[in-house]
């Protein structure tokens, strides 16, 4: 069964559902407000260059400055290509196509002091969204992706998607691309292009080639900071990476984004056959798919499997937390039976909730202790089988003794959770407050210093109406205690305004 792309496109807000065996398997969202900007190319501004870290803060704009490593700068063609030839060019390892600004790795010649100062002007590209608190991640490393190609203008280099496996394919790609290209530029050939003929790459070439020389007139003429180049927009960002051969069908439910969809197709994969179609019913698309509901279950913290077992996924600002747990499952055999079974289907639904989630960083799996390193081995390997349908780039290290598998897993763009949810104003995105008997004997004690210091009769503690009840109720012993102690009257008074962990206390 082929895969299908539902979108749901609205004036506000851009929504993609590529669906898999009839199921949800990734989710796309874009907001008009909150527009992506992975890929859009910046004339900056250095303001601030730190040794220490060997990276440096630019200015291109946005709210909060780029960050911008050693790693990521070069101030010459000459120097980054000596560093090609000196051995840091894998042509076995080619690079993966999905990793952005894709380009062979290599140590920096100098520290960064020496290739940046302080008010110097920069092209950059966002090679990684504004995630948390922290600004983009940029490189000066430019790379224009088109539908077979990725043209890298700067760097002297041809790399092959790694998910090309067939050798005498990617010597074929390989010389094509050599060719064609124009010295002193690069290219990675992504996994679509694999059976293409030299005509579509030749389009590719051309078209990138376009683009670029129009950047670089932009680039002369805009001031600093500026925006010189927005990537495409998420309809035909994802037509363009996931449409393959495996994706057969196309529902969206926007005359004007059909029309643009149809002219992409024509336009850079005109030789493939996909069905587009226009979705005018009445009800909306996404709940005839069915996909609301799932898209609500992704958001949730725990996820229950089929036996009876469930996973808690926990997301922080530092890392992803997955525990497991058997619930309701009891097995049929023996424990260590149970605790595999259970390990083994919370690896697919794992897998399947990171892709959907698109979760990133680093992620730690609390699988259930199992005793045999044969089982623990079972569900290390069925992790590794599920991941591979992954497009993010992951990296897994064996089951620990205590169960554990800490693994990393790229990350682009913000996650699910983060981009539909915001922090509870309540708790203060902590998850939890303190309790009604908690804030009482924080009360206690404060009555305790104020009283000490402050002369008067009368003490007037101002609270929440919960906290209120409780004060008059099974804490009032607290209070008659403390008005022996200081001969003061204590007076509660209910606020409803009040936060549950908010007081005040007036002693007149």
């Amino acid at each position: 069964m082929g895969a299908e792309l539902v979108i749901n496109a609205a004036s506000h807000e851009t929504r993609i559902a590529l669906i898999e065996n009839g199921t949800i398997a990734e989710l796309y969202i874009e907001r008009s407000r909150e527009k992506g900007i992975v890929g859009n190319i910046y004339k900056g501004r250095v303001i601030r260059v730190l040794p220490g870290m060997q990276a440096a803060f630019v200015d291109i704009g946005l709210e909060k400055a780029a960050f911008l490593y050693v790693a990521d700068v070069f101030d010459a063609i000459e120097e980054y290509e000596s560093m090609l030839e000196s051995g840091s060019k894998k042509e076995e390892e080619p690079h993966d196509e999905q990793e952005s600004g894709a380009h062979p790795e290599y140590r920096p010649l100098h520290p960064i002091e020496d290739l940046l100062q302080e008010g110097q002007e920069l092209l950059v590209q966002i090679s990684k969204e504004p995630l948390g608190t922290k600004g983009a991640r940029i490189t000066s490393h430019i790379s224009l992706p088109g539908r077979h190609l990725v043209y890298m203008p700067t760097v002297d280099h041809i790399g092959i998607s790694r998910r090309i496996e067939d050798e005498e394919e990617r010597e074929r790609l390989r010389e094509v691309v050599e060719r064609l290209k124009q010295p002193g530029s690069g290219y990675i050939v992504r996994t679509v292009s694999e059976g293409k003929s030299e005509e579509d790459l030749v389009a590719d070439i051309q078209y990138l080639s376009t683009l670029w020389s129009e950047i670089t007139t932009r680039k002369d003429k805009a001031a600093v900071p500026s925006l010189l180049h927005s990537d495409l927009d998420v309809v035909q960002k994802v037509v363009r990476d996931i449409v393959t051969e495996q994706v057969d069908r196309i529902v969206v439910d926007s005359k004007p984004d059909y029309d643009r969809i149809v002219q992409f197709i024509s336009t850079f994969a005109s030789k493939m056959k996909y069905a587009i179609e226009l979705y005018d019913e009445e009800e909306p698309i996404f709940d005839h798919y069915g996909l609301e509901v799932e898209i609500s279950r992704a958001l949730g913290r725990k996820v229950w499997l089929k036996s009876g077992g469930y996973i808690i996924i926990e997301q922080t600002e530092a890392l992803t937390a997955i525990d497991v747990n058997t619930g309701r499952f009891v097995g049929k055999h023996n424990l260590e039976d149970t605790i595999l079974k259970t390990n083994l289907e919370a690896v697919k639904e794992i897998a399947y909730q990171l892709r959907l989630r698109n979760i990133g960083g680093i992620i730690i799996i609390d699988f259930i202790d199992m005793e045999k390193e044969v089982n623990r081995e079972k569900v290390f390997g069925a992790l590794e089988e599920a991941l591979k349908a992954d497009k993010s780039k992951t990296n897994i290290l064996k089951i620990s003794e205590l169960g554990l598998v800490e693994m990393t897993r790229k990350r682009v763009r913000e996650s699910i959770g983060r981009m539909m949810c915001e922090p509870c104003t309540y708790c203060e995105g902590r998850g939890y407050i303190k309790s009604k008997t908690t804030i009482c004997h924080e009360i206690f004690r404060e009555l305790r210093r104020e009283m000490l210091d402050i002369r008067g009769t009368k003490a007037t503690v101002t609270v929440h109406p919960l906290v209120a009840d409780l004060l008059y109720d099974e804490e009032r012993r607290g209070l008659e205690e403390l008005e022996k102690k200081f001969k003061k009257r204590i007076t509660v008074r209910a606020k409803p305004g009040f936060h549950q962990e908010q007081f005040e206390i007036l002693i007149n």
